[in-house]
Order: C-alpha cells, then structure tokens, then sequence
C-alpha cells in the first residue's frame, strides 16, 4: 500500500507538473489534462479511501495523513466520513437514508421511489455530462453547505468545530490554490479554462460511474426505509455488487472498489486482500443459499448500469 500510494500520488504530481511548467503541444496538454483528472480519481480510490475507513494501516496517525489527500483534491476528509462511512456504509440503497443516492437532484433518478420527470427518459444519454459536472458541485457547493449546517440531507452530524474545521478550510484552501490560482496566474487563457475542465468531466466520470457500477444496476436491490427485514450482512449482499474481479488492472486502478460486496462486508480490511476475501465470500454465500451478484465483466456491468438508468426514466416498473 505504500508503494502504490507513492506511486499514484507521484503520477497525479508529475502529470501536473509537466503541465504546469513545462512547453507542450496542445494535444500533448490534453493528455496530461486527462492523465491528471485520473490520477486524481486514482487518489480517491486508492489512497483516501483506505485511510478513510482505517484499513491503510495499523497507525491511525498514518490514516488521518493518508485521508488528507482527499481534502488536497478539493474534498473535504470529514464530510466523506460521515456522509460515506456512517450514512451510505449503514443505509444501503434505502430511501432518504442513503445520500449517494440523491446526489443527482432532480436531473437523476435513481431509484423507484423518486418522482419521474419528462427529461429522466434520456438520463442514460445525458448522465455523462452531469457526471462531468459533479466535483464543481461537490468542492464548491455541497461541502461548505454540509460543514456550515452540520446536515447531509436530512441528516445531523456533529459540526466540525476547532482542528476538524480548521483542517477542512485549510484543505479547501490548499486545493484552491494549486488547482485554480496558480494555473490562473501561469496560464490566464481560454485554452487553459478548456484543459481544466477537461480533467474535471475525467474525473467526475470516473468517480461517479464506479459507484453507480456497484449499486445502481439491474441486479441491486432498493429499499424503503420501513420495508428493512434482513440483518446487516444480508442487505450489504442484496445492494451491492461487484465488477470484474478478474481483471487485475482495474483492481489495481480502482482500489478494489471493483470488489464493492467485500468493501460492505468488511471495510476497514485494506483492499489489497479483496480478491482473496471475494471466493470466501462466494463459497460462503453459495453454502448459505445467499444471492452474490457480480457482473463478470466491466462491459456487463456499464450494461447493467445502462439499462436500470433506462428503465428508471422511461417509468417500465418490470421485475428487476
């Protein structure tokens, strides 16, 4: 983990570096702006992602270091741990409990409970661009709203007060400045403002697809939140899946997240044990008559994805 942390961090340096300060080529420009938009999602899933749930390391020092590297790509540590730990980690998929669920507003609707709009019948065809647009949303509108009134939806959490609200301004601070006012100060054009928001629609993407990838296909279950008769274990099975397990570079890329049924079951296990964790969990479901969903194939799983966006915005209730 340490060397792949380096190694990520090192990537999403170098990749703003060269474009910040040396001569390239505009087609070179693009590629080192798509390059640091992944290597920024990388940092999300390998680096932050552990430390955040206390699997990166035995030291809680080393984590609380390691999940500041969220804050420094333009998040803020201590909103994603109550809003990603406490809120999506306990209510999975159930209705106006889960806020990644209602993260698209009125432009996205994500599960049967939600009011259909005319527009959602071609959500699966735009929902590309509003990925592109979510981490404009999530730095500069959805944390300083969160921080200031202590809510994620409709939901209390304890207000950042002293070091936790100086470290998240300070945060904010930080990425402002390396991502905005020094790109600004060295590059004030109109191509700049193109290759910056390039690297944004890369890494909203990317972030954002993973997550739908696990959770909101064909294959999950979506759940009222008085309609809750299984234990814990058994809804974390019947909400979530995995994607690809076999496919080591995605494993590598996606820090695991690829393997979401074991990230539920069990996250503060590092993910470097999640292929290994996901045959005990496959032998285990199978001895138990449990369902384990998995999509075999990262096509498979965009498909899925696909369709239950389709299916949600043309109204079709049909068996899942």
């Amino acid at each position: 983990m340490g060397l792949k942390s380096a190694a990520i961090l090192a990537w999403l340096a170098t990749s703003y570096g060269v474009l910040m300060f040396a001569h390239v080529r505009p087609w070179e420009a693009a590629l080192l702006a798509i390059s640091a938009g992944l290597a920024m999602a990388g940092v999300g899933f390998s680096v932050m992602h552990d430390a955040n749930h206390g699997g990166t390391s035995s030291s809680a020092r080393t984590n609380a270091i390691l999940s500041f590297t969220l804050d420094l790509i333009g998040a803020s540590s201590y909103v994603w741990r109550n809003k990603h730990n406490v809120l999506h980690h306990t209510y999975t998929n159930i209705s106006t409990l889960d806020p990644d669920l209602e993260g698209g507003g009125p432009f996205l609707r994500l599960a049967d409970w939600q009011p259909r709009h005319a527009h959602h019948r071609y959500q699966h065809l735009y929902v590309w661009l509003l990925y592109g647009l979510f981490p404009l949303k999530w730095w500069f509108i959805d944390d300083f709203r969160d921080l200031l009134t202590g809510r994620i939806g409709d939901h209390q959490f304890p207000r950042a007060r002293g070091r936790a609200l100086f470290v998240a301004l300070a945060g904010k601070a930080l990425f402002v400045s390396w991502a905005v006012v020094l790109p600004v100060w060295l590059h004030a054009s109109w191509g700049f403002l193109a290759l910056w928001s390039l690297s944004v629609f890369v890494l909203g993407n990317v972030l954002a697809a993973v997550f739908q990838l696990a959770h909101c296909v064909e294959h999950t279950e979506f759940l009222e939140a008085d309609g809750i008769e299984r234990d814990w274990a058994e809804h974390q099975l019947a909400t979530t899946m995995d994607f690809a397990p076999r496919n080591t570079f995605l494993a590598w890329y996606l820090g695991g997240l690829n393997f979401q049924v074991e990230h539920h079951l069990f996250p503060r296990v590092c993910h470097v044990h999640y292929p290994a964790l996901s045959r005990i969990v496959e032998e285990t479901c199978s001895a138990h008559g449990l369902r384990y969903r998995c999509e075999r194939t990262l096509r498979g799983a965009l498909g899925a994805n696909f369709r239950w966006l389709k299916r949600l915005g043309s109204g079709d209730r049909s068996s899942r």
